[in-house]
């Protein structure tokens, strides 16, 4: 498996294993008709910003050289670094390639606070980033049309917990 830098050609893949790691992870806690409808043309429209317009940010891309397995997105933001997405393949979740991603994302934050923002009620999400060293910061409540939903946020210092 490697990890790459993602590009401009890699939008449309992005944008749709996105979708299915939405529709698999968040089933039950949105809207089925938020999963179902409007996140697909959503996440495509993201991607398309962020690869081929240019947003600001760092795409790494977990590839085994025949598909996207995951991915890690990373936002600078004044001194702190916003891992904005990690996302692994649905079928292959528990195969280790979230923790080499999130890995590349400490390291790519180099010694400044990586932090993250995660569905309450996303509990194996939360699970994987405390058994990964991330402490616990804060809770707010984060609002999509139509309905809202409770959101924690965890960082990590800087230091790598392995």
């Amino acid at each position: 498996m490697d990890i790459r830098e993602g590009a401009a050609a890699d939008a449309e893949r992005i944008a749709a294993l996105h979708t299915r790691s939405w529709r698999t992870a968040y089933a039950g806690i949105f809207p089925a008709d938020y999963l179902e409808g409007p996140v697909e043309e959503q996440q495509a429209a993201m991607w398309h910003e962020r690869l081929v317009n240019g947003a600001k940010g760092e795409l790494l891309i977990a590839d085994d050289g025949t598909s996207i397995a995951g991915f890690a997105y990373l936002i600078p933001e004044d001194g702190r670094v916003l891992l904005d997405n990690l996302h692994v393949d649905p079928a292959l979740k528990r195969s280790g390639i979230g923790g080499v991603l999130l890995r590349h994302a400490l390291d790519r934050a180099a010694g400044q606070e990586l932090y993250l923002e995660v569905l309450k009620e996303n509990r194996p999400a939360i699970a994987f980033y405390e058994r990964h060293g991330a402490t616990r910061a804060r809770e707010f409540v984060e609002r999509f049309p139509g309905f809202e939903v409770d959101v924690l946020e965890y960082y990590w210092s800087g230091m790598r917990p392995w």
